[in-house]
């Protein structure tokens, strides 16, 4: 049994002197909020996977994208039918910036999505990891002049 490689996306978009970061439903797997993430295809390089998982589960438009050196792995909780051979997930950080807009949920992995501060945000989210992610990403674009 082995972990599953695959990466933590913190979207945000700026608008003026506020940021705000998206959540997205989850109801696939398990029920709660996170931000988008997605396992890493055979081959496939980590930001080519980032990109790939933010046009599949938002459809927005990627205006930068930024790799943290921050990495980390959890073991699921139960057995997933589609992932026989893994005990759980070790994945890497990365923020994208994007274009604000209608997101295009992918209706599989998630039912809703919010635009949120980063304290509504890191109130919302489901999981421990995902809220240090937030801090990280949210301490980086604080130290940037915006």
């Amino acid at each position: 049994m082995k972990f599953r490689k695959s990466v933590f996306i913190v979207v945000y978009s700026k608008n003026k002197n506020k940021v705000e970061f998206l959540v997205l439903k989850r109801k696939l797997h398990w029920k709660g909020w996170e931000f988008p993430k997605g396992g890493i295809e055979r081959f496939e390089l980590k930001r080519s996977a980032v990109k790939r998982e933010i046009k599949e589960e938002t459809g927005l438009e990627i205006l930068k994208v930024k790799k943290f050196n921050f990495s980390g792995k959890f073991k699921y909780s139960k057995k997933f039918p589609d992932r026989p051979n893994f005990l759980g997930q070790s994945y890497s950080l990365y923020a994208v910036e994007v274009k604000k807009g209608k997101v295009k949920v992918d209706k599989k992995e998630h039912s809703d999505y919010k635009w949120l501060d980063f304290k509504k945000s890191e109130r919302k989210l489901t999981w421990k990891n995902q809220r240090y992610c937030l801090r990280i990403v949210n301490k980086s674009l604080q130290s940037q002049k915006m």
